[in-house]
């Protein structure tokens, strides 16, 4: 029997002409810059993932790849 793992998702995408991360309805790494944004959701998931919690970072308007952690 297989199980399913519920993955947190942290989603890079635009809010308010800025950058920003959204996990769970909460946003946070507000930056001018995409790649700034990337980090910091990056950052988030290796902390989550060292935690013992899997996820996946998703970035908005990009497609074909994405990074899990």
């Amino acid at each position: 029997m297989r199980t399913e793992t519920v993955r947190a998702v942290l989603t890079v995408a635009r809010l308010d002409g800025l950058w920003a991360v959204e996990l769970d309805g909460q946003f946070f790494g507000h930056s001018a810059n995409k790649e700034e944004a990337k980090a910091a959701a990056n950052k988030q998931a290796r902390q989550m993932q060292d935690g013992g919690r899997p996820c996946q970072v998703r970035v908005s308007g990009e497609h074909g790849f994405f990074a899990t952690a």
